[in-house]
């Protein structure tokens, strides 16, 4: 087991970014904050470590994980990981696939409760404000500069 592992990390409400950890078990709980859990929703050579408590924990909702028609199965609770997978033990995740999982959980979501169930929204980057001043800026006009 390596000392040391790259992993995705995808906190709510932020978006992902590559972190170094330790490989020990007690790194990987930390991570999440409390005991962990693995799945294995994807074909590549890699899993979601996430935190086994969570939602019962009252953790909040990060993502949700879709399947291929993009239907809602499930939603994890609190920060996960996503990590390389060796023979026997967890690896950095592999660079050709960091690209691929930082675009799929790139944008954060809110989760509403409403009275038919959960509704997703995608967290949209906050619109840069205007600035409004109360006088324009002066300027030289072309009289002033004769």
């Amino acid at each position: 087991m390596a000392d040391k592992i790259n992993v995705l990390m995808i906190e709510p409400g932020k978006v992902p970014y590559m972190k170094e950890i330790e490989s020990s078990l007690e790194s990987l709980q930390r991570e999440v904050g409390g005991y962990i859990v693995v799945v294995y929703p994807y074909e590549d050579m890699c899993g979601i470590i996430c935190g086994e408590e969570a939602k019962l924990n009252g953790s909040p909702y990060n993502r949700a994980l879709r399947d291929e028609d993009g239907e809602i199965y499930d939603i994890i609770a609190g920060p996960f990981m996503i990590v390389g997978l060796g023979e026997e033990d967890f690896t950095s995740l592999d660079e050709k696939l960091i690209p691929k999982y930082t675009e799929l959980f790139k944008t954060p979501e809110r989760f509403v409760h409403l009275p038919g169930g959960l509704c997703v929204v995608p967290m949209v980057e906050p619109r840069t404000a205007l600035r409004v001043t109360s006088h324009p800026p002066k300027t030289k006009t072309y009289e002033q500069e004769r």
